[in-house]
């Protein structure tokens, strides 16, 4: 949306404050640029000042209100696993009790703002860097420059792109399912905008907003680097199985189960142990408190959003601030439903290592600890792990042939039997294909526990919001099943229609 092109997001694509995304000017030699921030004229000429944007793409999407905490938040408080505790309306209330509007701003507004921001950022670099690569020459930038490190910085911005337009899908349009895609689905920006003009667009339906996508990650698939020379670097920014990882999911969200196969099975192997065996060597770490336990860089960890003390997600946007107790650090704004998921005990048993890690007892309610820091609240956002490929692969294989196969039980028991040994099951243990996938559904349900996936797994197969509390469900049919476009959309585009 163009209204998020304001002046901050204007001036942050024309200068490209590269550090902090902030800007400056220098009027005179009393108001010298920091060394921190460069003209437009000059942010790409060198690989360092070109770097620098490239960082600053990843530091936008991760805002606290999209990707960096928010996001993860409302994928699970909008259903059954989670109950409201203090009645705030800052921090979801109106998520978790199904009383958005148009303007609702801590949520509907300022997500669908970020988002926008990051995605017209993506965009102004995409364009600078087709337009400087006059630039890109000996000795200044190294030789292999404009046809390697630029296509890489490309396909980097390209998956950010593709995921920042994903999950935008999942709260403000109908599942592919409904119609195939044919329902709207979201403005579709992809050209650079650094000012008032060119508000007008209407959505694209959401059939061709996934096509996007997609063109988005194959691209970058063809573009990223296999791998980085750091654990850090690894888990914190797009590789090849980054991006093919994510079309595993892009496509399971489509109902389109060939193809998750396709892209499953260029990084997991036909048998356990599963790990990939091209580019990062994703598997599953032996452990999952290791997963979430600092440093978090686990081969578990295809891609993350990282948080330091002086880069933080920011107020009421960190996900322990959420889910920890305020005797463990939080602020305790949702303690776990008694009757969701942990309720649960013949999938979730009590020496389960996701109840013993995660599940914690303060006073008469139990909370997720599944983010265990507090103050200053430095758990990194997963994006996604190995373990979601696993069982997006044995899903979609049963979904696609009815038949449970050796290999997609094995994967669903890699997944299972880490943390619950004594729980695998075996091929009898399914009467028939939907009995497996109800059992994937469930194990989903207990391995992403507060890491925002639950909306999407409900929505992609149309299905309805359990009902919570004194909360009653919400079916497909209902009004309040998809996020409203927002209003500030609404009264800046004309062409936008409403949910």
């Amino acid at each position: 949306m163009k209204k998020y092109v304001n002046n901050k997001f204007a001036a942050v694509a024309l200068t490209t404050a590269l550090a902090f995304g902030q800007f400056s000017c220098q009027t005179d030699l009393l108001n010298p640029v920091p060394k921190t921030l460069f003209s437009d004229q000059v942010v790409y000429d060198t690989p360092a000042r070109v770097l620098l944007q490239v960082n600053n793409m990843y530091t936008s999407v991760k805002s606290g209100n999209f990707l960096g905490g928010r996001y993860y938040v409302y994928g699970d408080v909008r259903a059954d696993d989670f109950l409201n505790r203090t009645n705030n309306g800052v921090t979801a209330l109106g998520v978790w009790n199904h009383t958005l509007t148009e303007t609702s701003q801590n949520d509907v507004i300022n997500m669908w703002g970020a988002a926008y921001a990051a995605i017209n950022q993506i965009n102004v670099f995409l364009a600078g860097l087709d337009a400087n690569t006059a630039k890109y020459v000996v000795p200044t930038f190294p030789a292999d420059f404009a046809t390697v490190t630029a296509n890489q910085y490309k396909g980097e911005a390209r998956f950010l792109r593709a995921l920042c337009y994903y999950s935008l899908l999942q709260f403000y349009a109908r599942p592919y399912v409904d119609g195939n895609g044919s329902k709207p689905g979201l403005p579709l920006r992809l050209k650079a905008e650094t000012n008032s003009l060119n508000n007008e667009l209407a959505r694209s339906t959401v059939a061709e907003v996934y096509t996007q996508i997609l063109d988005d990650l194959n691209f970058a698939e063809q573009n990223l680097p296999l791998t980085y020379g750091d654990a850090t670097t690894r888990t914190t920014r797009a590789h090849k199985n980054s991006a093919i990882a994510l079309k595993t999911r892009v496509y399971l969200t489509m109902g389109n189960w060939a193809n998750v196969v396709t892209e499953a099975n260029k990084i997991v192997p036909a048998s356990a142990p599963f790990a990939a065996a091209t580019g990062v060597p994703h598997a599953l770490a032996s452990s999952i408190a290791n997963v979430f336990a600092p440093p978090q860089e686990t081969t578990e960890t295809i891609m993350s959003f990282p948080f330091t003390a002086q880069n933080a997600p920011g107020t009421q946007n960190q996900l322990a601030y959420y889910f920890l107790p305020s005797s463990l650090g939080g602020n305790g704004e949702f303690s776990l439903n008694p009757a969701g998921i942990i309720s649960n005990t013949a999938v979730l048993g009590a020496t389960d290592a996701r109840r013993t890690n995660f599940v914690v007892t303060s006073g008469t309610e139990t909370f997720l600890k599944k983010y265990p820091t507090g103050t200053p609240y430095t758990d990194r956002a997963q994006v996604i792990r190995y373990a979601e490929v696993l069982l997006n692969l044995a899903e979609a294989k049963v979904r696609a042939s009815n038949t449970v196969d050796a290999q997609s039980l094995a994967l669903l028991n890699a997944v299972r039997g880490r943390s619950n040994p004594a729980g695998v099951y075996t091929a009898a243990s399914f009467a028939n294909a939907q009995a497996f996938i109800d059992a994937v559904l469930l194990e989903r349900r207990v391995e992403f526990l507060g890491e925002g996936l639950r909306n999407t797994d409900i929505m992609r197969l149309n299905a309805t919001i359990p009902a919570k509390g004194a909360v009653g469900a919400v079916p497909p049919s209902d009004s309040r099943y998809v996020w409203p476009i927002p209003a500030t959309e609404l009264q800046t585009n004309p062409l936008v229609v409403r949910n």
